[in-house]
């Protein structure tokens, strides 16, 4: 079957070890079943796989991708959950220490056909497309875990979020303001603060910018660049939900003192469940809010997605579709 994979990993090069071409077809084994793959997302952590993070060598060649919509073996319009638990674990898949993401231990969704456990695949909305589909399993879900699980806000709350303009970040801002909270966005493209004004902020700021209030929580996938700013502008018994460091791990500051002296909250958050991301979908069908598309590319083509999000050239989600 045609896939795209990985077959080699460079930090310097990652699109060196990328190849588009053909894979066997895969057999699913008791309790899996195959997904025809009608469209797939792109996710920073596909650009990972081939820098070598969270993939080992002895896994290539490695399919990759975490989001799929398509199929099921009935004919069902299926959109597929990323999180790969032990069989025997039960509860919030996120927590189980044996988890991985599909394209780590297992072939991912840039292919014709992908298999996954039974329990891994939810419904698709008919009122949504394959494409807007293909944009939740792990953006989408991501930032309605940091919202509404790890957050616990509500409407009325204020948010910033931070480094408008990835796939977690748009999703942030489209579910915040879905949910009725007040929410603030940074950048430093000037272009990325009016597109976040469209789709949903209430106002926007440069990156690091003295905001004119303190807010309830900030959602961070920014990490060293903004986290400073991120600490400064909740108010006190506020919340930064951590998702993401694109911009690495290592601070300058982790600002300990204003930490408890404020008792803020710092909190992790990865992925999402099965059972939240049927409560997103819920959510998007009942709302009508919609994942940002940047831009829908054949999978043919899609060495063009991953140059487009390695060089910082996406507002929205990226998706290869077939």
């Amino acid at each position: 079957m045609f896939a795209i994979y990985a077959e080699k990993f460079s930090s310097e090069d990652p699109l060196s070890g990328l190849v588009v071409g053909e894979r066997p077809d895969p057999v699913a084994p008791d309790g899996w079943t195959t997904v025809s793959v009608k469209a797939a997302s792109l996710n920073h952590h596909d650009l990972w796989s081939l820098r070598g993070v969270g993939l080992r060598e002895e896994s290539l060649p490695m399919i990759l991708g975490c989001d799929a919509a398509g199929l099921d073996e009935d004919g069902n319009e299926v959109l597929v959950h990323a999180v790969v638990s032990d069989p025997d674990w039960s509860g919030d898949e996120t927590f189980d220490p044996k988890r991985s993401l599909l394209s780590e231990r297992h072939q991912g969704t840039f292919a014709e056909k992908v298999i996954v456990p039974r329990r891994n695949v939810v419904a698709k909305p008919a009122s949504m497309s394959f494409a807007e589909a293909a944009c939740l399993p792990t953006a989408w879900l991501t930032a309605y875990r940091m919202l509404f699980t790890q957050g616990g806000l509500k409407a009325g709350d204020t948010v910033l979020v931070q480094g408008a303009g990835g796939g977690v970040a748009t999703a942030l801002i489209t579910l915040a303001r879905a949910g009725g909270l007040r929410v603030l966005a940074t950048s430093r493209d000037e272009a990325k603060r009016a597109r976040a004004l469209e789709i949903g902020a209430h106002e926007v700021f440069e990156s690091n910018e003295r905001l004119p209030i303190k807010v309830d929580a900030v959602m961070e996938t920014v990490g060293r660049a903004t986290w400073s700013h991120s600490i400064r502008a909740l108010r006190p018994g506020g919340k930064i939900v951590i998702s993401g460091t694109t911009s690495g791990p290592q601070l300058d500051d982790s600002e300990l003192t204003r930490i408890f002296f404020l008792q803020l909250q710092v909190i992790g958050s990865t992925m999402g469940t099965r059972d939240e991301l049927a409560a997103l979908t819920t959510m998007l069908d009942a709302t009508g809010a919609r994942p940002l598309i940047d831009r829908e590319i054949p999978i043919a083509d899609a060495r063009q997605g991953f140059a487009a999000m390695a060089g910082g050239d996406v507002f929205g989600k990226i998706v290869f579709t077939r």
